[in-house]
């Protein structure tokens, strides 16, 4: 078991088209973007919330794969 009070669990991101926009969006009382990924089609990019990330905004047609499911961006 983690020591972590977050979340350490992979997600992946998949890019069904050229130009998917990954955005991490930051912990505590002003959420803000502090990181942002441009993905081709093909393109895979594994993740994982930390103390930094709370949330991830993805823009464009991907596959986004968690241990709770799978989902379509569209």
């Amino acid at each position: 078991m983690s020591d972590s009070k977050y979340n350490p669990d992979y997600f992946v991101i998949k890019a069904l088209e050229d130009g998917v926009n990954v955005i991490g969006l930051t912990r505590g009382t002003d959420t803000r973007f502090h990181h942002s990924e441009k993905l081709d089609k093909g393109e895979v990019m594994i993740a994982q919330f930390t103390e930094h990330t709370s949330a991830m905004k993805v823009r464009g047609n991907a596959l986004i794969q968690t241990g709770h499911g799978e989902i379509k961006s569209e």
